[in-house]
């Protein structure tokens, strides 16, 4: 195959006017702007993902750890390269609806979270917090998740604000199995 030598850009017919922008194409988001596996109601059985995952290999529903009463997964669609969804295994909206054994835990998961991540990926700060509600931004409102996103400095770039597009620079598989080697013992 021979390179192409010349310097002027590229031309593609039939795809509009020329801009000079080259495309990042990300099809994968467009389950996720559809609402591709979201529950159909507010019960367990309709649907949850967050129901479905912890009965999958630890690798197929990218979890990183599991614990008595919750457990801890990649975002499938994330912000950042390691963010991760600590949820209770029981299908619970509210965080004032979990019980003082979920409660404890996920503050624990938390913790440890941000330990294997600091292991994993040194990031310089994290997100932490839970979105109650659509109206709050919760994707998947009918169960309750806790979101841990690693944050590194100058971690902003032209790619979200103009293109809104996150460019990701790892496979969720091989994050999953760095953060799930790096995730501590229990406390």
């Amino acid at each position: 195959m021979l390179a192409r030598m010349s310097s002027e850009p590229e031309q593609q017919i039939g795809v509009g006017t020329p801009d000079a922008f080259q495309r990042l194409w990300t099809p994968h988001r467009m389950a996720y702007l559809q609402g591709e596996g979201k529950p159909t109601g507010p019960g367990a059985g309709d649907g949850c993902p967050f129901c479905v995952i912890p009965g999958k290999s630890d690798e197929d529903g990218l979890i990183t750890a599991r614990g008595e009463t919750v457990y801890a997964a990649l975002n499938l669609y994330p912000y950042n390269g390691g963010h991760l969804l600590i949820m209770p295994y029981r299908h619970v909206a509210d965080y004032t609806e979990l019980t003082s054994p979920e409660t404890a835990e996920l503050a624990v998961f938390t913790k440890q979270a941000m330990t294997a991540l600091r292991n994993a990926s040194a990031p310089h700060g994290f997100n932490i917090g839970l979105n109650q509600g659509a109206a709050a931004g919760a994707g998947i409102a009918a169960h309750l998740h806790q979101h841990v996103v690693p944050r590194w400095g100058g971690d902003a770039n032209f790619m979200p604000i103009i293109g809104h597009t996150k460019v990701l620079p790892q496979l969720l598989a091989e994050t999953r199995r760095l953060i799930a080697g790096a995730w501590p013992a229990g406390d």
